[in-house]
């Protein structure tokens, strides 16, 4: 049964990363079965690991799947938007969209 998470359609929205980004896993990534060469269950990806996203595609008209080239690793391997952050962009904390002059209220 999927979780409402898994329902939502990500490719109604346009991708969180683009074509040249530099992003890291948040979280270990494993062969599902679906990598070519490696046992299922082999660490394709460890957290912490950095790469830069090659290409977009879909997968089942719904999710977004980040074709992501881990260049310590020397593979590319194709991510979901919640197992990466950017590196590019800056994350702006909320409610400091308002604050500047060093830091006091203007």
């Amino acid at each position: 049964m999927w979780s409402r998470r898994e329902q939502e359609v990500e490719i109604g929205r346009p991708p969180r990363f683009m074509q040249g980004e530099r992003v890291r896993a948040i979280r270990h990534i494993k062969n599902d079965g679906t990598y070519p060469g490696k046992e299922i269950g082999e660490n394709l990806v460890r957290k912490g690991d950095e790469g830069y996203v090659r290409d977009i595609g879909t997968f089942l008209q719904q999710f977004f799947i980040y074709a992501v080239e881990w260049i310590d690793r020397g593979t590319v391997v194709g991510m979901r938007a919640r197992e990466l952050i950017s590196l590019d962009k800056v994350e702006v904390p909320c409610g400091a969209e308002g604050i500047s002059n060093g830091g006091t209220a203007g």
